[in-house]
């Protein structure tokens, strides 16, 4: 629904709203404070309605100015997403749109794996949620462990997998080339700071 067809409802709701409650246009002018004429002009969408004007009528009327506007529902934002198997590894998406960022909730299982460096282009960001994670990346073979997490070009050869010690769930970021994750964090406190 576009901005102009919802402001296109707004009056009409407003009349129907006042007549419901058996309220004369000189009664709400008195409550509000704003002029009968102004209110006649709101309901007959000859003024476009403001915050101004919505407010004092919302509040005279003991309704949420969404009920005014007659805003849309908030979709659920719960991401429920079909688990994606490849690899030997459960993924489930945890982002929508394709393209741009993407997010994924990843269970490695326990397994043995040839270590195959591969490069791309993007940049990568896991986080280790539980169990130990195995990164080969250039020259550096680390195992990462829960609450343990890595960023890195994918561009420098790469692989990731089980250590071979039980599973790890972990989640995976993954963006186009030059969009790197920005984590915001408040800083420790100092002991001589408490």
């Amino acid at each position: 629904m576009s901005t102009d067809e919802v402001l296109a409802g707004v009056g009409p709701r407003l009349r129907q709203l006042r007549k419901e409650r058996e309220v004369t246009l000189t009664s709400l002018s008195e409550t509000t404070g704003i002029s009968v004429s102004t209110l006649s002009r709101l309901e007959s969408g000859l003024r476009k309605p403001s915050l101004e004007l919505l407010l004092p009528i919302a509040q005279a009327h003991g309704v949420a100015l969404d009920d005014l506007v007659g805003a849309p529902p908030v979709r659920d934002p719960r991401v429920r997403s079909e688990p994606i198997c490849r690899y030997g590894r459960t993924h489930w998406p945890l982002t929508r749109q394709p393209g741009g960022l993407q997010a994924f909730k990843v269970l490695e299982p326990q397994q043995e794996r040839v270590v195959e460096l591969r490069t791309h282009e993007g940049y990568e960001w896991l986080y280790v949620l539980s169990g130990k994670l195995r990164l080969v990346l250039g020259d550096h073979d680390i195992v990462l462990t829960a609450g343990e997490a890595a960023e890195f070009d994918t561009r420098v050869p790469h692989w990731f997998g089980s250590t071979g010690e039980g599973p790890a769930e972990f989640l995976s970021l993954f963006g186009p080339q030059g969009e790197r994750m920005h984590v915001r964090a408040r800083p420790k406190r100092r002991a001589e700071d408490e």
